[in-house]
C-alpha cells in the first residue's frame, strides 16, 4: 500500500476521521468553497486508517471552524475529529459531540409546522443517535427523514 502524502497547512483547520465517502457532504454543508476565498482546501477520500477501516478527510487553510460548523459535521459525521493547527503545530483537537438539542441548524419537513410559517422561531430539535442520526421537530414533533438535506 503506498504512503499518503498530503502537505501540511500552516495555519487553519483539518477534519479527520470523516465516514468514508463523507466528505463531500461536509464540504456542502459547509458551504465551501466560499465566495472570493483562496483558501487551499485539501480533501482526500477512503485513506487507509487502522481505527476506522477507511476515512475521509479535509484540510482547510487559513480558517477556524465555528460551533455552529461543527455542530452540522456531527450531524453527519459524528466521529468526525477537528485539528486546529497555527504556524504548522497543533493548537487544539478536539472530537465533534453530538448535542442533544439542535437550534436553528435544520429546517423542518413539515409545511404546516409553525417554523415554516414567517414566524420569527428559530428551529429546534431533539437529536438522537442510534443506528442513524434522527432530528425530531421540538415544535410539530415531526421526524426528519433526511437529515443532510434539512441542514441550513
Amino acid at each position: 500500500m503506498k504512503d499518503l502524502k498530503l502537505t501540511p497547512i500552516k495555519n487553519g483547520t483539518v477534519i479527520d476521521h470523516i465516514e468514508a465517502g463523507m466528505a463531500m457532504k461536509v464540504i456542502k454543508i459547509l458551504g465551501i468553497p466560499e465566495p472570493d476565498s483562496h483558501s487551499i482546501i485539501s480533501i482526500a477520500m477512503y485513506v487507509h486508517s487502522e481505527k476506522m477501516g477507511y476515512k475521509d478527510l479535509i484540510k482547510i487553510e487559513d480558517r477556524e471552524l465555528k460551533k455552529k460548523e461543527v455542530n452540522k459535521i456531527s450531524l453527519i459525521s459524528p466521529n468526525a475529529s477537528i485539528v486546529i493547527i497555527e504556524k504548522e503545530i497543533v493548537k487544539n483537537k478536539y472530537w465533534v459531540s453530538l448535542p442533544k438539542i439542535i437550534k436553528g441548524l435544520a429546517k423542518c419537513s413539515n409545511p404546516n409546522c409553525i417554523t415554516n410559517k414567517g414566524e420569527p422561531l428559530e428551529t429546534e430539535f431533539s437529536v438522537t443517535n442510534g443506528k442513524d442520526i434522527k432530528l425530531r421537530c421540538l415544535y410539530c414533533d415531526r421526524n426528519v427523514t433526511d437529515v443532510l438535506e434539512s441542514i441550513v
